[in-house]
């Protein structure tokens, strides 16, 4: 019998009492993209969200957390946490500031706590799903526990098409 895994993620959702399904899928160890990452769980790629983390023009780091198959809007990412301008970080810099690596990374269970931006979309869903905290791991939480645990907000940060 295989032992579940558990990651920092989950044991932080649990301490909190925060309810989560965990979903698992094959991987190889290359991170994938996350409409792959529906694909393999099973999911509407609409409820799959992606963490990603930016840097402002005053050296502050923001994490805005989208739907996996749309873009961040850079200008509508800086105005919804009141920054100037926001970048994203390099990705040989996602392990020293976040804890995780590139396609593990959760908003959940950072180094520190950044401010946190969750799409507008995010709200109106009954659940999303956003990395457990290693590639292979996604959580499925109600937002509002998400928005919560990380002090987070919902706004628009998405590009138009």
């Amino acid at each position: 019998m295989k032992k579940e895994i558990k990651t920092n993620v989950m044991r932080i959702l649990e301490k909190e009492k925060v309810p989560y399904e965990a979903h698992f899928y094959e991987h190889g160890k290359e991170a994938v993209d996350g409409v792959t990452v529906a694909r393999l769980t099973g999911q509407d790629p609409a409820y799959v969200f992606k963490t990603l983390v930016t840097v402002s023009n005053k050296k502050e780091y923001y994490v805005f957390v989208i739907p996996v198959a749309e873009e961040l809007d850079l200008k509508k990412a800086a105005k919804a946490v009141g920054a100037k301008s926001v970048e994203m970080i390099h990705v040989k810099e996602i392990n020293k500031i976040t804890g995780y690596i590139r396609g593990g990374c959760s908003p959940v269970g950072m180094k520190k706590q950044y401010v946190t931006t969750f799409h507008e979309t995010a709200e109106s869903n009954p659940v999303i799903l956003v990395s457990g905290g290693k590639i292979g791991t996604q959580i499925a939480c109600k937002p509002e526990d998400l928005r919560a645990i990380t002090q987070g907000q919902f706004a628009d940060v998405i590009k138009d098409y």
